[in-house]
């Protein structure tokens, strides 16, 4: 009888440590595949690294029609021309996620402000949690020159 109390004990635990590892990875609210952070966001900006071999990632074209944009943060960016850059980031499924950008240029800096958010066309549908390297060409008013390039995430 001791043995079968010892082995119940132990599937009482594991069950229990099951519940609690379910109960700690998700909440009932869709977030859209995207994390969300308790912290305050702050306007602090990033100096990404400048990559001289090119675009690095699968070509993604501005769209303004995004649903649900939210800033991220892009990793590396390239001159493309004196008045283009181009910058490189991760994002969801081509299929399901696109991107748009907003520039703030200023005589030192080209501050970039990298939106992600659902196409319009894949509202409802199910997309497939990939992770993908992507490339964004990005026209400037003025040619480059020697300002800093910023993420504003």
């Amino acid at each position: 009888m001791t043995g079968t109390r010892g082995r119940r004990l132990i599937a009482a635990a594991a069950a229990a440590s099951i519940g609690l590892a379910v109960t700690g990875c998700g909440d009932s609210k869709d977030t859209g595949g995207q994390a969300k952070s308790s912290t305050a966001s702050t306007s602090a900006t990033s100096a990404p690294t400048e990559a001289p071999n090119g675009q690095i990632g699968r070509a993604f074209t501005a769209d303004p029609t995004i649903v649900s944009p939210h800033s991220i943060s892009f990793d590396s960016w390239t001159r493309l021309a004196p008045d283009k850059i181009a910058v490189n980031f991760q994002t969801g499924s081509p299929e399901c996620y696109g991107v748009d950008a907003a520039v703030t240029e200023t005589s030192s800096t080209v501050t970039v402000d990298l939106k992600s958010g659902t196409l319009p066309t894949a509202v409802g549908k199910m997309c497939t949690m990939i992770a993908v390297f992507g490339t964004l060409e990005i026209p400037l008013k003025s040619p480059l020159g020697d300002r800093k390039v910023l993420s504003a995430k």
